[in-house]
């Protein structure tokens, strides 16, 4: 069955369930995100040993996200027992701007933050409250996006003070991430609606005059019991699923003020338009449409022991 219930998402902001451990001494925010713009092609020389296309000329398919900076709204704490983690604290930036202080309930109290550092003995993971801004994308929409970041590495008084200093700051890409890096990503695909049986769940047709219908099951289960099981196929809803797809290649991280390929195609990216600031371009293709937010978590899987970056020679757009 793959994935199932297949429902519509709940939100058009994919969450993370899960993070990877950072088993180094320095803290470090393990997410970003960015916003889907277009596909372009990449030609780079495979790095890949023992492959028939090793040391050779490669033209892959390269997904543009725009990244414009995340900034750091607070910190929450978590504790965790039987029941699972509780959030302890919530402890947020002295200045905030107006449109994102509106989206949640500021109950900063004074001191709060030194209180916060003092009761750090039964926190066991620390988040960074991040907030990015659909308008500085160069999309319409107000309303910010405001989620949480696993902090790892090191101990949970580095975490917290590692967070503390960046407080009421902005973080770009490459404070997190760096060209040749897989990541995972999470997003909301593409919604298609209601679909029958044959197109949602593969299910095959019938043959010609065998039954009244042709694009519905022979048979949704005995007669006795009367019980239509849930491993049976049946139309419904199909895409806008919340869905993560692993170990992305971060082909290039760069400003389309200072990168030496031309990204934006002329007269931009259809139903986007053209990008401007920071971007990265991910080997492959990425979940959801244009314009949607795709998050960036460090990579959960196959983590490799070193990080080699692409040899890219020329970018179609």
């Amino acid at each position: 069955m793959a994935y199932y219930p297949r429902g519509r998402a709940k939100s058009m902001e994919a969450r993370i369930r899960a993070w990877p451990k950072n088993n180094s001494e320095e803290p470090k925010i393990l997410a970003h995100c960015g916003f889907k713009a277009g596909c372009v092609q990449i030609v780079t020389i495979d790095d890949r040993d023992k492959t028939p296309n090793a040391g050779k000329q490669l033209v892959s398919l390269g997904t543009v996200l725009v990244t414009p900076p995340v900034l750091i709204l607070g910190i929450r704490g978590y504790s965790k027992e039987h029941n699972g983690s509780h959030a302890e604290f919530d402890v947020y930036a002295d200045e905030i701007p107006k449109y994102m202080a509106k989206e949640i309930s500021l109950k900063n109290k004074e001191g709060a933050l030194e209180n916060a550092e003092k009761n750090l003995r039964g926190i066991k993971e620390i988040f960074a409250i991040v907030a990015v801004s659909p308008s500085a994308a160069g999309l319409e929409q107000k309303k910010p996006y405001i989620f949480e970041a696993l902090v790892s590495g090191g101990d949970i008084q580095k975490q917290f003070t590692h967070v503390k200093e960046l407080l009421g700051k902005e973080i770009k890409i490459d404070q997190i991430f760096e060209t040749g890096a897989r990541v995972d990503v999470a997003a909301i695909t593409k919604g298609k609606g209601w679909q029958g049986v044959i197109q949602r769940m593969g299910a095959k047709r019938k043959q010609h005059k065998s039954r009244k219908t042709v694009r519905e099951l022979g048979s949704l289960g005995p007669i006795s019991p009367q019980n239509v099981m849930y491993t049976v196929p049946r139309a419904g809803q199909m895409g806008f699923h919340q869905r993560i797809e692993y170990d992305k290649r971060i082909m290039m991280i760069g400003n389309t003020d200072e990168n030496q390929f031309r990204i934006n195609p002329e007269g931009g990216y259809k139903h986007f338009g053209l990008v401007k600031g920071d971007f990265i371009i991910l080997k492959g293709s990425v979940p959801g449409t244009y314009r949607r937010l795709i998050k960036l978590r460090s990579q959960i899987r196959n983590i490799p022991a070193k990080i080699s970056k692409p040899n890219i020679l020329e970018v179609v757009v």
